[in-house]
Formats: C-alpha cells, structure tokens, sequence
C-alpha cells in the first residue's frame, strides 16, 4: 500500500506540469486571437450628401499651379456645406481639354449619374483659333446629351483674348448666351470675372488662377449652383 502510494506522489509534479502547459497553451491561443493592444475600430458610416455636382472643365477647373483643396471645385463645396447645402463636388477638370474632348467625356460623366454638371469648356479651342461654329456645336451636343440624362446644367460663359481680332472675339463670347438661351440651361456670364486680367490673382502665365483667384470664381459660381440645386428639388 505504501509502495502505491509512493508511485501516485511521484506522479503528482508530471501531471501538474501536463496541466500547466495545457494552460500556456490555450492562453497562447487566446492572445493569438485577441493581440494585446489592439481594439477592433468602428466602421465610419459613408458621408451621405443631398447632391451630385461634377465640374467637368479645363485647367481652369483641374486648377492647374494650385492644390486640389484650393480649386474652385473643393471651395465650392466648401460654400454650399457651410450654407447648409449638403453637396459634394466633384472636380473633374482635365487640362489641355478642348470642347471636344470635353464631348467625348459626357458619357462617362452621365454614367458617374450626377444631379448637376456645371460646363466650363472652350477656352483652348479659342486659344487655338478653333471655328466658332465647332466650339458652339460641340457645347451643343454636351448640353442636350446631359439634358436627355435628366441632369441640370450650369454652363460657364467665357471670353477670349483679343489675339484672333476682335470679330472672333466676339462671336466667341456670343457661343454661351447663345447656346445656355437655345437649351433653357443655367448660364454664368463669365466664368473668371474679377479674375482675368488681375496680375495678383494669376499665377505668372496670367491664364490660371492663384488659391485667391479660384475663391473668387467659386463666390462667382456659387448663386448660380444654387440656383441649380433649387431646380433640382422641384
């Protein structure tokens, strides 16, 4: 008796070593699985805006020489959130762009289903002396093709250097007026007024807004963009 009770004494550290490493074990496995240190996140719920506007345009809208930030598109959201207007702004200017690079893009800007485009396009086909009736066609076919989208539209008049002679000039000027009246579509007079011609408000190309230049564009542009989302909520 006393000799089996000696072998079950000798017995007693084995086993309690066995059990202590089943402890290490399962305790490893659960820190394995829950890191120390780390906590799960919680997911950001996706801001969820009112509004679809994308600015479909040139340099002038890319905001070439500027952060993407101080674009007139970025401040332009800006404006309508801090008017309790919860719209995004989507910049979708492409530099170098003419109308007909403009034209060929409204597709893909249909299919991205915005609630507004606003169309700042023409300025390089004037620069490049491009027929006046190709500019005014080509604005044409992109306004009706987003009307037919059931998108609104705010078209973005602008004027052109005198360097084509005055007659070009001003029937360059006459595309927007006449095309905005044609299709009943929102028109900004001039897209860079109190801008162009201001050296202090260009950068040294005297073409492209400073971070000052497209805020002003953007207090331009924003009644009209207004008008445009009241329209939208009718």
């Amino acid at each position: 008796m006393k000799a089996h009770i000696k072998k079950y004494e000798s017995q007693k550290p084995y086993k309690l070593l066995i059990f202590l490493l089943l402890i290490l074990v399962v305790t490893g496995c659960d820190r394995q699985d829950k890191p120390s240190g780390t906590q799960s996140q919680p997911v950001q719920p996706a801001q969820v805006y009112e509004g679809t506007i994308i600015a479909v345009g040139d340099s002038l809208t890319a905001g070439l020489g500027v952060a993407e930030e101080e674009a007139y598109p970025a401040v332009l959201e800006e404006k309508l959130q801090q008017s309790g207007n919860n719209w995004q702004v989507i910049n979708a200017g492409i530099s170098g762009e003419t109308s007909s690079g403009a034209l060929t893009r409204i597709a893909w800007i249909i299919a991205q289903e915005p609630d507004i485009v606003i169309l700042e396009t023409g300025a390089n086909d004037g620069m490049r002396g491009i027929p006046i009736r190709v500019i005014k066609e080509n604005i044409n076919q992109a306004i009706q093709r987003l009307k037919e989208a059931d998108i609104g539209v705010v078209l973005a008049g602008m004027q052109m250097l005198q360097n084509f002679g005055p007659d070009y000039t001003k029937q360059f000027a006459a595309v927007y007026p006449t095309v905005a009246e044609a299709q009943q579509v929102i028109l900004i007079p001039f897209f860079l007024e109190q801008v162009a011609g201001t050296p202090s408000l260009n950068l040294p190309d005297f073409i492209h807004p400073t971070p000052e230049g497209h805020r002003i564009v953007a207090q331009t542009v924003y009644p009209f963009v207004l008008q445009a989302i009241q329209q939208n909520s009718r």
